[in-house]
């Protein structure tokens, strides 16, 4: 095991915050006290489920106006994390399989047992599913990004943070209505347009919202066509009605349906493996691949940037996602009010993939899910002079169904005799050392046998067969309630106490039922290598010595070598996605508190110091996905504790925003999920720290120009990871012994001490807006943003051959609102230099040691969008 080293803060990082706190408010205090006029923009908030200025707020928050994302282009979750610092956005594998994180910190998309470690919730609603998230964000109020745990108000799943999504009331007045149209390269069109209009005035409006993209692929397939994969095929609705019937009701409901029907992803060949890069003659799949199939190969390397793949099948993924909400204010006085959030929802998903990913018919997977979920939530807000106070309960449940078929195609079994069979034969070992492995000796004496048999005992079958399928299906049940409660208690004129506390209780029931199917559609026999093939040797002495005496073999004996006589008995070799293992059928029932204590110091209207600890969970689960047996298909809570200590401070003259923290968080029960090439590893793997600081700065030199700048250090890595994946490209390649394999025998390697995948340690953004006047009619600005994003390690096992450099993006807006016509005009460009980088991850490509695929990135886009207001 490594020698750990404990993780502490750099004194860098405290000095930064607490030296420009304490310089700037010494040098420019007496400058605010004489003048409090400013350009600085009132961002108002609800990271307390309540509404405040973002600078009272003692939480880490990035939030932005729907104005500002329409003016910026941003049109879904993922072109959210240009400007906000420590947020993670990823999509790989298919446009279903969606990701979030924050400070370091989120969850695999690859199993639908896991929970979510930021939250999502859109008007007051938890979305259970993070991939229903990655729709085009239309018509919406403002989006909030709170970093660190946020157990007490919003619950589980929040452990590294939540994100708030507020979307547009309907309203009696009018002038909230519009149509925008984008079009752009790669055949870009995205229309959208809502209304809203009065039926009872001041007592009923409606509003009606509705979206739709399209674009052509940013990857093409060699056999398949040009820019075919990563395209977009979506569309949605909204409908909603607001009532209220005197000044002191409102009931907003809410009905919503979205469709995603696309090709994606699509993931080049980072490394191949035809000939190892530093062990001359080791040859890898693509040697087989090439001479025995024909296939179509790539080498990786600069060739991974030309953004094409070869297929059978394009990627296909569709989702249905629709739900009904009901939210209910109520003053009941002019301190306390009364809210109900109630809401059902479902979301339905499927995808067909090539999961080979070559053009040789081996590997296809079909994966079909539906989700329903129905939440609500009470509670009551108290606000008076020193005290606010939220007190409320939670109930959560949730029906998940996955049916899931890993097929083994027309090539299935001769690439399994050519590429994956030696290698279990090699892997077996020796021990009788004749050179010849023990799985050979085994296999040699019962041919032997059925020889001296004359045909009576069959021979051995085929370790492998073509055609062949390995489904399963998991049926998940969850149910949770929960009781939290919070208050602000001003301790002075300038001492705010903040505390809370929230008690979650759940149950989730699991069945989960596997088969592993001929290609006649019949189960196939098991054949028992728990011993090392011993109690299949003995059966076949015992047959040898039966017939030599003339006697009837035992049933018994027959029973346990008829596996080894009919085809594909060598599959099981492969992995856990192939492995044999029976039904399961488990509850795990979890209790969990959580908490946070504040306090915050305001010596002036324009500065807030604050010191928070908090706590916060996610739900442990139950694995939905086939793993070997012996291994537990149970994984229990993760949990977080957090400690920042941050400011948020403006200089109205000088026309300065300063909002810093610094954090630590330490995780406890980790829930990792990685790939290994032949199946996902998801366990407890044990503790992690992430730690680092985050600066948002605002400086307003002139009335025309505004200057952005957010920066993120973040430091996640494994404090202990005792099982984690082991190298296989390294390996492979430079016959590099991984450094966390304790024995050579061991299946799985330490990863303690080693970073989070695809989590960069240094992320800034700066952006530059220039007002210009080009008439009395028309206002216009020019904005430059500029990102740099650090190097990353891109999978779970720190191979380094699973490393990206650092890049940097450059983005430009032009934007024009012509004030009779009410409308804006925006040319734009993101990525305009064509940076070439690797988006998400890269992963070991299944059942092809020492290569390597990883997804791909947007290239450089441009595009016109006109907006109508009416």
């Amino acid at each position: 095991m490594r020698q750990m080293t404990p993780l502490r803060f750099k004194p860098t990082a405290l000095s930064l915050l607490v030296g420009m706190s304490l310089t700037l408010n010494s040098g420019l205090t007496l400058a605010q006290e004489e003048s409090s006029e400013s350009n600085l923009e009132t961002i108002t908030v609800t990271a307390q489920k309540r509404t405040q200025n973002l600078q009272d707020v003692p939480v880490s928050v990035t939030a932005f106006s729907g104005e500002q994302m329409a003016e910026s282009v941003i049109k879904d979750v993922f072109d959210l994390k240009t400007n906000v610092p420590g947020l993670g956005t990823f999509q790989s594998q298919s446009a279903t399989n969606s990701s979030f994180s924050i400070r370091g910190v989120g969850t695999s998309s690859q199993n639908f047992g896991l929970e979510s470690s930021v939250g999502m919730y859109v008007d007051g609603v938890y979305r259970a599913r993070q991939n229903s998230m990655i729709n085009n964000l239309v018509d919406v109020e403002a989006v909030e990004v709170l970093r660190g745990p946020q157990g007490t108000l919003f619950g589980k799943n929040t452990p590294s943070g939540a994100i708030l999504i507020r979307t547009i009331a309907p309203s009696h007045d009018g002038g909230d209505a519009f149509v925008e149209a984008t079009v752009g390269n790669y055949g870009l069109l995205n229309l959208s347009g809502a209304s809203s209009f009065s039926a009872i005035d001041d007592v009923l409006a409606f509003r009606v919202t509705a979206f739709s993209s399209n674009r052509d692929g940013i990857a093409s397939d060699v056999n398949l066509g040009d820019d075919v994969i990563n395209d977009r095929n979506r569309w949605g609705a909204r409908v909603q009605a607001l009532y209220t019937p005197n000044n002191d009701i409102s009931v907003r409901f809410i009905a919503d349906y979205s469709e995603i029907d696309e090709i994606c992803c699509a993931a080049p060949v980072v490394l191949g493996n035809f000939e190892a890069k530093d062990v001359p003659g080791r040859y890898g799949s693509d040697a087989a691949l090439a001479q025995i199939f024909g296939a179509t190969l790539f080498p990786g390397g600069d060739s991974f940037f030309n953004r094409e793949v070869a297929l059978n099948i394009l990627p296909v993924s569709t989702m249905e996602d629709r739900g009904l909400s009901m939210e209910i204010n109520w003053d009941l006085s002019d301190n306390l009010s009364f809210v109900s959030v109630s809401a059902i929802r479902d979301v339905d998903s499927f995808d067909d993939l090539d999961t080979d990913f070559s053009d040789v018919d081996i590997l296809s997977t079909t994966n079909t899910s539906e989700q329903s979920s129905f939440s609500q939530e009470i509670r009551f807000d108290y606000s008076k002079d020193n005290l606010n106070f939220i007190l409320g309960a939670y109930y959560f449940e949730q029906d998940l169904n996955l049916d899931y078929v890993l097929y083994g195609e027309s090539s299935f079994g001769a690439f399994f005799d050519a590429t994956v069979f030696p290698q279990v034969l090699a892997a077996v070992g020796d021990a009788d050392q004749n050179g010849v492995s023990d799985l050979q000796d085994l296999i040699d004496g019962f041919n032997g046998l059925s020889a001296l048999s004359g045909g009576f005992i069959a021979p051995v079958a085929s370790p492998s067969e073509s055609n062949v399928s390995f489904p399963h299906i998991a049926e998940q049940s969850h149910e949770s309630y929960a009781i939290f409660g919070q208050f602000d208690y001003a301790l002075s004129n300038n001492f705010t106490l903040t505390a809370g506390l929230r008690y979650t209780d759940e149950e989730k029931d699991l069945f989960s039922a596997f088969a592993e199917l001929n290609s006649a559609g019949e189960q196939v026999l098991a054949a028992d290598f728990a011993d090392g093939g011993q109690g299949i040797g003995i059966a076949l002495n015992n047959i040898g010595a039966a017939l030599l005496t003339g006697q009837a073999p035992s049933a018994g004996d027959l029973t346990t070598i008829a596996p080894l006589q009919s085809p594909g008995w060598g599959h099981p070799f492969i992995g856990a996605v192939t492995s044999t293992r029976p039904d399961i059928n488990e509850t795990l029932p979890d209790d969990q508190v959580t908490g946070t204590v504040k306090l915050s110091y305001t010596p002036d209207r324009d500065s807030l110091y604050y010191l928070s600890v908090g706590t916060g969970y996610k739900s442990g689960g139950t694995n939905t996905d086939r793993i070997t047996a012996g291994f537990n298909p149970l994984f229990d809570a993760e949990k977080s504790k957090s400690i920042e200590l941050g400011v948020k401070k403006d200089f109205p003259n000088q026309n300065i925003r300063l909002n810093a923290a610094v954090h630590k968080t330490d995780i406890t029960d980790f829930q990792a999920n990685t790939f290994t090439g032949a199946g996902f590893n998801l366990q407890n793997a044990g503790d992690i720290t992430t730690s680092g600081a985050e600066i948002e700065a605002t400086w307003v030199p002139s009335d025309s120009m505004e200057v952005n700048l957010a920066y993120a250090y973040t430091k996640a890595e494994f404090e202990t990871f005792i099982a984690g994946n082991c190298w296989l490209a390294s390996t492979f390649h430079s016959n590099i012994p991984d450094p966390g394999r304790v024995l050579p025998t061991d299946q799985f390697c330490n990863r303690s001490g080693d970073r989070l995948a695809s989590e960069p340690e240094h992320y800034a953004v700066v952006k530059v807006k220039k007002d210009f006047t080009l008439s009395d009619n028309i206002y216009s600005y020019l904005q430059v943003e500029y990102s740099h994003t650090g190097d990353r390690v891109m999978d779970g096992s720190s191979d380094p051959l699973h490393f990206s450099d650092s890049y940097q993006i450059l983005n430009l807006r032009f934007f024009m609102n012509f004030a009779e016509q009410d409308m804006d005009v925006i040319v734009w460009g993101r990525n305009i230099l064509d940076e070439e980088y690797i988006a998400t991850n890269t992963f070991n490509t299944p059942i092809q040691d020492g290569k390597i695929n990883g997804y791909v990135s947007e290239p450089a886009t441009f595009g016109l969008t006109v907006k109508k207001r009416f």
